[in-house]
């Protein structure tokens, strides 16, 4: 089966900004692959790792950033702490930021 090229490939550990839904507007990471077409994401506040949401990975932006911790996390346990999901969204939502005060 081929992908169209419009679809994002998404990795574990990928952030990811939701462009759809009651959480539009908000980063997340990728915590698990259902299929070609579906992803898991949290990002450790209202998403926690425990109670994460199943998204359309149309509905997703994603960004070239792949958290380190989280992907070495969920390789070694199968988990992730929510502190560590928290700490890789808010140091890339300060990335952005700052790219973005560059830009100005």
């Amino acid at each position: 089966m081929n992908v169209a090229e419009s679809e994002p490939i998404l990795q574990i550990g990928q952030l990811v900004k939701i462009r759809r839904g009651r959480d539009a507007g908000n980063y997340a990471v990728v915590i698990r692959i259902e299929n070609e077409r579906f992803v898991w994401i949290a990002d450790g506040d209202k998403r926690r790792f425990d109670r994460p949401k199943i998204k359309n990975v149309l509905h997703l932006q994603a960004f070239d950033s792949i958290s380190s911790e989280v992907l070495s996390s969920i390789a070694q346990t199968n988990r992730v702490t929510n502190g560590k999901l928290r700490y890789a969204v808010n140091k890339f939502t300060e990335l952005i930021e700052g790219q973005r005060k560059k830009g100005e």
